[in-house]
């Protein structure tokens, strides 16, 4: 049903990430199908790494270890970006088709007064990806 699973991260809160990454190894063994890990970053150097390439190697390494935990095929993918703040979801929403994803599982928070006026980036890429997007809950607003 599905060929390619994608997974946005993000690496500073992984510990919220748990539940998704779970449903995400679940899936893509169930369907027998390789899962896309994708980190979006500054172009300028963050907490997590230097420069973009070194971030696509966290990436990567993160994507690695995924795999022999969960038994699945993975991969790993960093997207640099200007803004990440306010570019997100159009960075992942590219990707999506960059990699050839026809499934997205993504955290979201539970939903709250907020989300009238800043929808969620689960909820935004529920409402504009081509694709089947699998949101799940995090509670504590990952």
């Amino acid at each position: 049903m599905f060929s390619k699973i994608m997974v946005p991260v993000d690496m500073a809160h992984l510990d919220h990430l748990r539940p998704t990454l779970e449903v995400a190894a679940d899936l893509g063994r169930h369907y027998g199908v390789p899962v896309a890990y994708v980190g979006v970053t500054a172009e300028t150097p963050t907490a997590m790494a230097h420069n973009p390439a070194e971030f696509s190697a966290r990436m990567k390494e993160f994507a690695a270890g995924q795999a022999e935990k969960h038994g699945i095929v993975a991969e790993g993918h960093g997207y640099p970006s200007h803004d990440p703040a306010i570019d997100l979801n159009k960075t992942l929403l590219k990707a999506i088709g960059d990699i050839g994803a026809d499934l997205v599982v993504i955290a979201s928070h539970l939903p709250n007064i907020t989300d009238r006026i800043w929808p969620s980036h689960g909820g935004d890429i529920a409402y504009h990806a081509r694709v089947s997007v699998f949101v799940v809950r995090i509670q504590g607003g990952a």
